[in-house]
């Protein structure tokens, strides 16, 4: 049995990574520059940016414009608080049911 906080973490997040590389990525921002804005690696990067990691869900409509807005704050260098940001476009992912869809089964069995 997964808990929430498990699912969250291994496929999740790196969603959210993942769509927030890409969005910098379309501002014109380098794998390097992402990778110290994030705190990951640029290895990181190129993963979640060719599909290798993190491409597992869709986001709802909420989600989505508050990464685009993510995005635009750090391009302008307007974020005080990173994990307080995404976050809150977890709490929208969890809040519409996302995770409760996963297909459990096939997810990486990590205990």
């Amino acid at each position: 049995m997964k808990f929430p906080c498990e699912i969250i973490v291994w496929e999740v997040l790196p969603c959210i990574r993942a769509a927030l590389a890409k969005e910098l990525i379309k501002k014109g921002l380098s794998q390097n520059e992402i990778s110290i804005m994030l705190g990951i690696t640029q290895a990181a990067v190129s993963q979640y940016t060719s599909k290798k990691r993190g491409s597992k869900l869709d986001f709802p409509e909420d989600a989505k414009k508050e990464i685009k807005k993510l995005a635009d704050d750090l391009v302008q260098g307007s974020v005080n608080d990173l994990v307080a940001r995404i976050c809150t476009i977890c709490m929208k992912v969890r809040a519409d049911g996302t995770v409760c869809n996963l297909d459990l089964y096939n997810a990486h069995d990590y205990d």
